[in-house]
């Protein structure tokens, strides 16, 4: 699934400032993601809901995927994707069992430890971090870093994304460690989203060219 090789977009609709969140996403879109999670903690679940009905029906226009923060609820009910789910949430089994097969379920992981225990529970992808440094993440201890994300990647058999920290000055890393990338405030925050989506796309995919022209050479 080409969504789950993406890079993979977290809202935050308050750092989209008086653009706004779909609009943001939606340059996103046009530069390359295919992979958005909807993250809007502080909205009602019926404003999550009016919101993730919308969002979805952008996605589709675009041929991305779209999963809900923690709200298997709001998922089913608006036809997302699937959910991704917290360190705090209940288990990929029990998300499984609320949202049939056929959806997806990512989880938040911050060690090796919650990533083989996620793929082990069910989970279809995993976020992995905070990969580099980033204030939205300082309450998490310091950065686990490139090592302990290929780390991951090697031991894993489900998608990784590497979060945390993650721009087009590092893009490239994270692709290198195998390891597709998540991120936040690199899209929403900026002045212009698409362009931001499209260097970051280009420099993942150099990164793996390379990587690819490596094992060739082998």
């Amino acid at each position: 699934m080409a969504a789950l090789k993406s890079l993979y977009l977290i809202t935050d609709r308050k750092a989209s400032g008086t653009r706004g969140l779909l609009s943001t996403v939606e340059a996103g879109f046009k530069g390359g993601v295919r992979l958005v999670q909807l993250r809007e903690k502080d909205l009602s679940a019926k404003e999550l809901l009016s919101l993730a009905i919308e969002l979805k029906a952008l996605a589709m226009r675009y041929g991305a995927r779209l999963l809900v923060n923690d709200r298997a609820d709001i998922a089913v009910l608006s036809g997302a994707d699937g959910v991704h789910l917290t360190s705090t949430s209940y288990s990929p089994k029990e998300a499984r069992s609320l949202l049939g097969k056929n959806r997806l379920i990512g989880v938040s992981t911050h060690s090796l430890e919650e990533a083989l225990a996620a793929e082990k529970d069910g989970a279809d992808l995993i976020t992995f971090g905070p990969v580099f440094h980033t204030p939205s993440k300082a309450g998490m201890g310091d950065p686990l870093g490139i090592d302990k994300l290929k780390e991951a990647v090697q031991r894993l058999s489900i998608p990784v994304f590497g979060l945390g920290g993650i721009d087009e000055s590092n893009a490239k890393e994270v692709a290198a460690a195998g390891a597709s990338a998540a991120l936040i405030s690199a899209i929403m925050a900026s002045s212009d989203p698409e362009q931001a989506a499209f260097k970051i796309v280009a420099a993942i995919e150099s990164a793996k060219q390379i990587t690819r022209s490596g094992h060739d050479t082998d």
